[in-house]
């Protein structure tokens, strides 16, 4: 782990930071992952590691267990029935994770928070929140319990006043 917190092309959460680096091997030898490439998703927020949501949609996508892994868009865009799942089949079988809407982001408090992305990047936190949901009942042993930062920012005032998330590794 010293000689990774040594390089200067791993992200700053993690440089000269050997017991941050010595986390992520952990984790990415559980999960059976490039250190580099959990180092690169992995954020903390409030003391709880966290994937991006892009990271948990790579690791559904990549795991082998699935395939035909598909985005669904449902509802009429622009309104709060406007929502998706994503589907995918294993060893034959249709799985159809659970439907994230619009107007379920506005009754869990996600979409007016301040700070929140879901107003401008609408599109993509409703695929993040589906994959999420789709990887805890089909597939939680890739996820180990692990929240998305999307969730924690929802959950958390995690937010700097530039919108990024803040680490406290840094």
């Amino acid at each position: 782990s010293t000689f990774l917190a040594n390089s200067n092309i791993i992200p700053a959460s993690y440089q000269r930071r050997p017991e941050n680096v010595l986390v992520a091997i952990d984790l990415a030898s559980r999960l059976g992952l490039s250190p580099i490439m959990v180092m690169q998703s992995l954020y903390v927020i409030n003391g709880k590691p966290s994937f991006s949501g892009q990271a948990v949609a790579g690791l559904i996508r990549s795991s082998g267990q699935f395939s035909n892994v598909e985005v669904n868009f449902v509802g009429e865009e622009g309104k709060d029935n406007w929502g998706c799942y994503i589907s995918a089949e294993r060893k034959g079988k249709i799985l159809k994770g659970a439907t994230v809407t619009v107007g379920m982001a506005k009754k869990e408090g996600w979409y007016q928070k301040a700070g929140s992305k879901w107003q401008t990047l609408t599109e993509l936190m409703l695929v993040y929140r589906s994959y999420t949901y789709f990887g805890r009942a089909y597939v939680p042993e890739l996820l180990m319990g692990l929240h998305t930062t999307e969730e924690m920012e929802d959950v958390y005032d995690a937010v700097t006043e530039k919108g990024k998330v803040v680490n406290p590794f840094d």
